[in-house]
């Protein structure tokens, strides 16, 4: 059973920094591309980060393109979302899921989701 667990989300002024983390328990993570989602309230989930299995090669969201970095530990089965720059439009519950690739547009792998870490931004 895939388990995604979410944590590091907050309140923060705009301008401010947090990151995320998000723990996989699964044995295989190391052989998946993983990428970082968020829903805003009344919007569809997006994928805003991916990481390539061996972190290698990111992609970002245009949205978010120079003020967050993903990152990986495959030993310690954890993928990383450093966010910069915040703004109140950022406000949203972050995700995280194995991709089928390291690109952009990559649906999730899984349909099961961790319970998210919401992130707040005010102005």
């Amino acid at each position: 059973q895939v388990q995604l667990v979410e944590s590091g989300g907050g309140l923060v002024q705009a301008g401010g920094s947090l990151r995320l983390s998000c723990a996989d328990s699964r044995s295989i993570f190391s052989i998946n591309a993983m990428g970082w989602f968020r829903q805003a309230p009344g919007k569809q989930r997006e994928l805003v980060a991916a990481i390539s299995r061996s972190g290698g090669s990111t992609n970002y969201a245009d949205s978010v393109k120079g003020r967050f970095i993903i990152s990986r530990d495959n030993a310690q089965r954890t993928v990383y979302l450093q966010m910069n720059t915040l703004k109140p439009e950022d406000t949203a519950v972050y995700y995280c899921n194995a991709l089928t690739a390291a690109t952009i547009t990559s649906p999730p792998l899984y349909l099961t989701w961790g319970q998210g870490t919401q992130v707040t931004v005010s102005s």
